[in-house]
């Protein structure tokens, strides 16, 4: 009876240390949204996520129609009026293509970085349309005046003038006018008549910041997106993974080709999807934005507060294997170990990840992670000499515990082999209890009788 009460004592005071771990985990996603509102913050101050959409070729029209209407003389009579249903004709280049270098730099608000980047692009785009022709030669449309619209999620990153040609001509650019009035800039073009043919050559050269993420919609019917940066850490997300990419210490350099066959741009677009910096973070993160885009993030390759939340995930197992471990020697070597003691070992291995996350913001994760360990381990080795009576026992318990911290920071730095790596530890430790505990006669510890030495 006294075993299944120390049993269910050590199995409740490790439900109880659940309570810090989760408290810490509350401390790392409050971090995480004090970092998420001053990327907000110097968005709102200088410019957010970008994303590049077009250009595109809008004509407007009106049609003519003819209505019978009864004059003074209540005489039914025929009149043209020229108000009739309105809307717009879209045309998307056969061919575009984007040449550009992303230069990263960092802006600072308190404790958090911010990567931004500034992009010097080229984008030149072609196109071949053609005006559709009056369904009644006698009631012809009215079409109004065309322009080419780029829409852009935030203009406020548009550096200096960006410079326009068409057909080889200079022409000055104007804000605004980007589909279903989002954000973006355009150029007026001659009106043209019904059935007409519309040939463009267009090339904007121009200077771009933004903050972490970068998309660009393939609206064309063949789309070449060509990007190269000195940071040597993108992530491609979005619709579609470059077909070429090259990445090393000295920054990456990536090709994406994209044939509109491949995908629903042009519709989602016509159907008033658009690109903003809201939507482009949504694409950095894998979530659908309603609008097919290239897109990458500028990305740090240790995140200290999502990989000390992910070291969180692992503290109720630290906290049960030490707690194991006291169970066995209290068992094996006849020691007493009081609740109290079990609560502050396990009160200071949750610490643990209190100091990770708070060090994590100061100087690299790494070294705050040795930092934190060390800590920690030290503490422990010095009062579980005194609790299990003999420092062996306590230099011993401490190893142990490097050990479990170094096969840790293994799990972190290694995601794609986490789940093999963790497997073979909880074997290794298993294997480890039973192989000290093979001789215990857990018949005769239940009868509160000592057990023979294993």
């Amino acid at each position: 009876m006294r075993l299944w009460l120390k049993i269910l004592m050590v199995l409740g005071m490790t439900l109880a240390i659940l309570v810090p771990l989760v408290m810490v985990r509350g401390v790392i996603h409050d971090r995480q949204s004090h970092r998420a509102q001053a990327v907000q913050s110097i968005a709102r101050s200088e410019a957010g996520a970008q994303g590049i959409a077009g250009p595109v070729l809008v004509v407007p029209w009106t049609e003519v129609v003819e209505v019978e209407e009864k004059d003074a003389r209540g005489e039914v009579v025929r009149r043209v009026r020229r108000d009739g249903e309105s809307g717009q004709w879209l045309f998307f280049p056969d061919a575009m293509a984007l040449d550009g270098t992303l230069a990263p730099y960092t802006r600072r608000l308190g404790l958090h970085e911010v990567r931004m980047y500034a992009l010097e692009g080229r984008l030149s785009a072609t196109f071949d349309a053609r005006i559709p022709r009056d369904a009644d030669p006698a009631l012809p449309r009215r079409i109004g005046q065309p322009w080419l619209a780029w829409g852009l999620a935030d203009v406020r990153g548009l550096r200096g003038a960006p410079r326009l040609q068409v057909d080889g001509a200079e022409t000055p650019l104007l804000q605004g006018l980007g589909h279903r009035d989002a954000p973006g800039v355009h150029v007026r073009l001659a009106a043209p008549a019904a059935g007409a043919r519309v040939a463009l050559d267009t090339q904007l050269a121009f200077e771009l910041a933004g903050a972490e993420s970068l998309a660009i919609a393939p609206l064309a019917q063949q789309t070449r997106v060509t990007l190269a940066s000195t940071w040597p850490h993108p992530r491609f997300n979005g619709a579609f993974l470059p077909t070429r990419h090259e990445i090393g210490a000295d920054g990456f350099r990536a090709t994406w080709q994209v044939s509109s066959l491949a995908t629903n741009a042009q519709a989602q677009y016509r159907g008033g999807a658009s690109l903003s910096s809201a939507s482009v973070v949504q694409l950095g993160e894998g979530i659908d934005a309603g609008l097919d885009a290239i897109a990458l993030s500028l990305v740090e390759p240790v995140d200290g507060y999502a990989q000390a939340d992910r070291a969180t995930k692992y503290g109720l197992l630290f906290v049960l294997l030490t707690f194991v471990g006291f169970f066995m020697l209290e068992l094996v070597k006849q020691l007493r170990i009081h609740p109290i003691q079990y609560g502050l070992v396990g009160l200071a291995l949750a610490i643990f990840f209190l100091l990770l996350v708070s060090l994590s913001e100061h100087i690299p994760f790494g070294w705050a992670y040795l930092a934190a360990a060390t800590a920690c381990i030290g503490l422990l080795g010095f009062y579980l000499s005194h609790v299990l009576r003999s420092r062996a026992r306590g230099v011993g318990f401490a190893l142990m515990l490097a050990t479990l911290y170094a096969a840790l920071y293994g799990l972190l730095v290694s995601e794609d082999n986490a789940l093999v790596l963790g497997s073979g530890l909880l074997f290794l430790i298993l294997a480890a209890i039973m192989v000290v505990t093979r001789r215990v006669d857990w018949y005769q510890l239940s009868a509160g009788a000592a057990p023979r030495a294993p």
